[in-house]
């Protein structure tokens, strides 16, 4: 494992793996909060419909 490291610069490497983690992160909780379901923020932008066994009047 220690002939890895000497061809790869560790701190450039954890830097690397870092930021692609942090970027990652960011990426998922956008699309998480860019949905209706997972939206913590605002909660659903629909109102939600209620089911009832009453027909629709005419």
């Amino acid at each position: 494992m220690w002939r890895v490291w000497m061809l790869f610069d560790p701190r450039r490497s954890l830097l690397l793996l870092f930021t692609f983690l942090f970027v990652l992160a960011l990426v998922i909780h956008f699309i998480l909060l860019s949905t209706d379901r997972f939206n913590w923020l605002d909660g659903p932008h629909s109102p939600a419909v209620q089911a009832s066994g009453m027909p629709a009047a005419k």
